[in-house]
């Protein structure tokens, strides 16, 4: 085996994953599993596979000077490959705060920034250590900040903008894009392009985990108190008579009774399931794990089930007296991890 390949690979290969190891660790809440992580890793790494497919195509079909392609056409490609799995997790809820948000993002960029650096490596056994330098500092940990960028914008905006659907991710696209360019334009100056990615990307994520942080304590302040209260509500004697159980039986004249029931049902779970996950959250934050009993599981499965039998109509209708922002349906997929 190539000695001089065996020296350069941890140079190239290793300071992604110390980042991205780093941004595990500084997560306080751990919010996001090693499984978790890994997978995304593994995404990432078929996103680089995918593009090596493609981005051949395109730079055959358009016949451009490869300096110009990978400018302006191959960051929109990759981009686009690496944040595709990101738009499915957060459209469906299994990503609520910036933190998670920014390690999904920067692990699928870290898997594909690995397959990236090997195939170079394999390629040029012999290259300087300077480029293995540059591709390690550099290029893969851009990858990473740029898909890690793409996850934080679409999270901060879908959550402020939910009824924009897709349009939500272009801001995100473009800020990763963009990033992306601006690295590839100075690849003439490698060290600069380096050198400015190390000093951007970690003030970043110190300033997403901190900010991020800060709103998930506040959230859980103020809906843990709000979901006791719900809860309090429903199973009290009152509950008929106050504006939550007057408004679903209103909705007997537009649903079949038995699906109002389901409502009910619903509602209780969802506040139950809701609660169960605050303080697994809390639990997570204080370095502690508490496992998920059989009754948390069997009330997921239940609740899965009234989900489909009330309809995304239902659903809709109950948003007036039951929350269904981002953060409370994230944050019963994280309590089924």
């Amino acid at each position: 085996m190539n000695l001089h390949l065996l020296a350069l690979a941890p140079v190239a290969l290793l300071p992604v994953l110390v980042f991205l190891a780093a941004l595990v660790y500084f997560d306080s809440f751990k919010l996001v599993s090693l499984r978790v992580v890994v997978a995304a890793m593994a995404i990432g790494a078929a996103a680089a596979g995918a593009s090596y497919f493609l981005n051949g195509i395109l730079l055959d079909g358009l016949r451009v000077e490869f300096v110009t392609y990978s400018r302006y056409v191959s960051p929109w490609l990759e981009e686009v490959l690496k944040g595709a799995v990101l738009v499915y997790l957060i459209r469906s809820r299994r990503i609520g705060m910036l933190v998670d948000g920014a390690i999904f993002g920067f692990a699928i960029g870290s898997g594909f920034a690995l397959v990236e650096n090997l195939y170079y490596l394999a390629t040029r056994p012999d290259a300087h250590v300077v480029v293995e330098i540059v591709r390690g500092f550099g290029t893969a940990i851009m990858h990473g900040g740029a898909t890690a960028i793409f996850a934080i914008v679409s999270v901060a905006v879908a959550e402020k903008r939910p009824e924009a659907h897709m349009l939500v991710f272009l801001p995100g696209l473009w800020a990763a894009v963009t990033l992306h360019s601006g690295f590839n334009h100075l690849l003439a100056k490698p060290v600069l392009a380096t050198l400015g990615i190390l000093l951007a990307l970690p003030p970043l994520m110190q300033f997403v985990f901190a900010r991020s942080e800060k709103a998930l304590r506040d959230w859980l302040d103020a809906d843990l108190d709000s979901d006791i209260e719900l809860l309090e509500l429903i199973n009290s004697h009152e509950f008929s008579e106050s504006h939550v159980g007057t408004y679903l039986h209103s909705l007997r004249e537009k649903f079949r009774g038995e699906v109002v029931a389901d409502m009910l049902c619903y509602m209780r779970l969802h506040v139950e399931l809701a609660l169960r996950a605050k303080g697994l959250i809390l639990l997570r934050e204080s370095g502690l794990e508490a496992p998920i009993d059989e009754e948390t599981r069997e009330k997921l499965a239940e609740i899965q089930y009234l989900e489909r039998s009330i309809g995304r109509t239902g659903r809709i209708a109950m948003r007036p007296v039951l929350p269904m922002s981002s953060k409370d349906l994230w944050q019963i997929y994280m309590l089924g991890q």
